[in-house]
């Protein structure tokens, strides 16, 4: 598969979903009838965490005459945003010379408020909030352990009725999941440990460390969507199960670690021991080795050998001792029947969604967050059991075959203690159906480049902060300033609000564009997940998903930043990349292989570039996002508001008059607020509070300049530079989506991001109109009125606001400047990369 076709099938993976057999599939691995006993057809659905990526490639290294892996589904409402993980598993499988695998997602469908299922149903939502009024509620989601701007590292892309999967097409489904009779090893207290010892998860049947005083009976795949395990088990398809009784069992252990370590004998071989290398020195609480287990690579190890024995019904094979149980998946809280507010599928209707059963045991309490007060009980263990694989009698008991537990090593002399342990290395390790290449041998004359600017003998200009949220206008706004001659703009740091459009790893996309412009030595500082004072959801009942969820979805993730992964494989690729390398400095357990690599934060590079300004002169910021990291910078920095010159904020609706609305259209009931206020209303009013001299670059404005035809047609006499021809390519894409699907109608409001850097340049041919005015801005934790700014001229603070400009000669200078060939790219795309990396 050429390149070309590699980035369409980026571009296009929505759509291929559709195309695979089967569409709406929970579990890791399932096995679909074939003409004969062998090979045995696999689907592999994942949540592309780290451990999904071994028992891919172990699955790819098999057989292919016992067992074909036929495709691969991609769980979003779990561990990793859908636009990142599909790019992760189109290159794996491009390494292994599977391009013939398709990949899918769920579909943009959904299930409608009354209950209809349509057609391309899935994607990030689990079903429980599908349907609902708004994007959602996180309400499982928040078990999701957050990192650096986003989900750290389930199941909904099952069906709901026997109708979406057909049972003649399904032999058997492998989950890796659940607890039922488990025991949790990790958070326990040594022996000679003292009273002041606090057991955390010691002895509990599930895994949900993110707060297991709620919940100690779920495990994160099935808590991630209860409802669509529950329908897993209850399909008549038969279901073996590999719960934690099982795979905590086989934890990573130090010598299998060594051991590992001396077998590298393949790429995918190495691919992994690196991922578990960087998992072990990063790990919280340096506990890696007795709280790391083979989870979903051991799954499959299981799933395969019970095929190969598959003459013997009791589930024997050579991993795991097997047993048959009795159980179900727990989806609400007693008392059943009882309406309290919690459960959509009963709340208000006489008729529950999907036919339920008033009084059944999907009627009852729902878990709504992970500090849901219902759950927690005074000086005790939580008592909700959403999502716990339950051992019961009567009708709603199904016989399930279950894992007990790893079987040890037949070699008593070897020093790894789990024949699986064997199994994995021997099979990485093959000397066929092997990885073809990896970065570095796929080209014969691999060398990272950093590109930084000479601009000694220049007189550099005004030093600027360009604070961006990785919307896809936010993009093409930084392009523009790269472009602005240095002696008028001088971009000195970029800094990401993660409360925005994107997922945190598309800031790689941002090193790709500095790359490609020959700015490398500008630094990239990632900013908080959560908006200002909205928690970790791990330690409040409304969680930080409050205002964030605001964000459309598509189908497996932000929808915005979905549309770019694949659009972005044209540019050329950076050194520099969006990583967990750490060192002991920064508060690791010991130091990565690459420390240097590791992503700064937002306030360590407004640190660093504080004290690095000449004392003479001022930093200007232009914020394209939610005002996240310039309201903490404000509020950790005593001294910052000295340091800044001016704030140019791209966001905000000055709601003078009622005609004009805003644009938060995933939330009816706010009609007068702009995303970047309403993303984060409290950091908003603190900016404005701070006395800073402020200029609004208002939503009304921004709309009258989005004309994506007009741009379009104007860039389209231009494409003289790589990077016009990048902004061409993306406008085109957002403006066919526009014209493609309902989902996508709000793209028009990108091409008024772009407005802020052009006013910072200041350019006379705009022609721009600005007006003193006092404001305010409504941050009072009600969603229907936050972020709504409004004229006060009693209380209001003073700020200058944008009342308009020349569109046509906007359109001309951007265009223009795009396709100017001072200050171009250096490097002009991934396809000019390959061909200096290839002679």
């Amino acid at each position: 598969m050429d390149d070309c076709a590699r980035i369409t099938r980026r571009l296009e993976f929505r759509t291929m979903a559709g195309q695979i057999w089967i569409l709406l599939l929970l579990v890791v691995v399932a096995s679909a009838r074939s003409d004969g006993p062998w090979p045995k057809r696999i689907l592999l659905d994942t949540d592309v965490d780290t451990d999904d990526f071994f028992a891919l490639l172990y699955l790819l290294k098999l057989n292919r005459s016992e067992f074909d892996l036929k495709a691969v589904t991609i769980s979003a409402n779990a561990w990793t945003d859908a636009g990142h993980a599909v790019n992760q598993l189109y290159d794996i499988l491009y390494m292994m010379g599977r391009d013939d695998i398709p990949i899918g997602v769920g579909g943009e469908g959904g299930i409608l408020a009354n209950g209809t299922i349509l057609p391309d149903v899935g994607g990030y939502l689990p079903i429980i909030e599908q349907g609902m009024s708004t994007s959602g509620e996180c309400r499982y989601r928040q078990a999701i352990p957050v990192g650096l701007g986003g989900r750290l590292d389930v199941n909904t892309n099952y069906g709901i009725r026997r109708a979406f999967l057909p049972q003649k097409n399904i032999e058997h489904i492998y989950v890796m999941g659940g607890g039922v009779r488990s025991k949790n090893p990790t958070g326990c207290c040594p022996k000679n440990a003292g009273p002041s010892c606090k057991p955390r998860q010691c002895g509990d049947h599930g895994n949900l460390f993110t707060d297991y005083t709620s919940n100690p009976y779920a495990e994160f795949n099935i808590f991630g969507d209860p409802f669509a395990a529950y329908q897993v088990f209850h399909s008549g398809i038969p279901v073996t199960l590999v719960p934690l009784d099982a795979t905590n069992s086989i934890p990573i252990t130090e010598n299998f670690f060594k051991e590992f370590d001396k077998r590298q004998n393949t790429y995918e071989a190495q691919y992994v021991f690196q991922s578990l290398k960087m998992a072990r020195d990063t790990w919280f609480d340096d506990r890696f080795y007795t709280s790391y287990f083979m989870w979903d690579s051991f799954m499959s190890g299981v799933a395969v050998s019970i095929m190969r024995n598959s003459h013997n019904h009791d589930g024997e094979n050579e991993f795991a001792e097997m047993e048959y149980l009795n159980i179900t998946v727990v989806t609400s809280n007693k008392p059943y029947g009882v309406s309290d507010g919690s459960n959509p599928f009963f709340n208000g209707r006489l008729i529950p969604r999907f036919n339920l059963q008033k009084d059944g045991v999907h009627s009852g309490h729902v878990q709504d967050s992970l500090r849901d007060p219902f759950c927690l009980v005074k000086n005790g263990k939580g008592k909700c059991e959403d999502g716990y694989t339950k051992e019961v009698s009567g009708p709603e008991a199904v016989r399930v075959l279950v894992a007990k537990k790893a079987k040890p090593n037949t070699d008593a002399d070897s020093p790894l203690d789990r024949e699986f342990f064997k199994s994995f290395l021997d099979v990485l390790n093959l000397p066929y159906q092997t990885g073809r290449f990896n970065f570095t041998t796929q080209f014969s004359y691999y060398k990272e480049v950093l590109y930084k600017p000479n601009v000694a003998s220049r007189e550099v200009g005004k030093p600027v902060i360009f604070d961006m949220d990785m919307s896809a206008g936010d993009f093409l706004a930084l392009i523009y300033l790269l472009k602005v001659p240095v002696e008028v703009i001088n971009l000195k740091g970029i800094l990401v609000s993660a409360t925005g459009w994107a997922n945190a790893a598309t800031i790689d996309i941002i090193y790709d564009i500095l790359h490609m412009m020959g700015r490398d030595d500008i630094p990239v500082g990632l900013g908080d997940v959560f908006a200002l004072g909205q928690p970790d959801p791990s330690f409040a009942a409304v969680g930080g998903c409050k205002y964030v969820k605001a964000i459309p979805h598509g189908s497996g993730g932000f929808l915005d930043s979905d549309t770019l992964y694949g659009l972005s494989r044209h540019l050329p690729r950076s050194p520099r990349r969006y990583t967990a390398e750490n060192s002991v400095k920064f508060g690791a357990p010991r130091d990565t292989d690459h420390p240097e690599l590791r992503q700064p934060l937002a306030l360590e590079v407004w640190r660093s570039l504080s004290q690095e300004l000449d004392p003479r002169s001022k930093v200007t910021i232009l914020t394209n996002g939610p005002l996240t990291n310039l309201a903490k910078i404000l509020l950790s920095d005593k001294n910052a508001t000295s340091l800044i010159q001016k704030v140019y904020i791209v966001g905000g609706l000055i709601a003078d008059n009622e005609q004009e609305k805003g644009n938060v259209f995933t939330f009816p009931s706010n009609k007068y607020a702009e995303f970047n206020m309403f993303l984060d209303p409290l950091a908003a009013k603190t900016v404005i509070e701070s006395g800073l001299d402020i200029t609004f670059v208002p939503l009304d404005v921004q709309r009258r300049v989005s004309s994506f035809p007009m741009v379009i047609q104007k860039l389209q006499l231009r494409i003289k530079t790589p990077e016009a021809v990048f902004a061409h390519r993306l406008l085109s894409r957002l403006h066919h989506l526009q014209q493609l699907h309902h989902r996508y109608h709000h793209m028009d409001m990108f091409l008024g991001e772009i407005l802020g850097a052009i006013i910072l340049a200041n350019h006379p041919l705009i022609r721009l109109v600005l007006q003193e005015t006092q404001i305010n801005i409504s941050a009072t934790g009600d969603v229907s009125v936050d972020g709504q700014v409004y004229i006060d001229t009693k209380h209001g603070r003073l700020v200058n606001i944008l009342k308009s400009l020349d569109s046509e000669a906007y359109y001309g200078h951007f265009t223009d400047m795009l396709g100017d060939r001072v200050q171009s790219a250096v490097i002009g795309s991934f396809e000019e990369q390959k061909k200096i990396w290839s002679k």
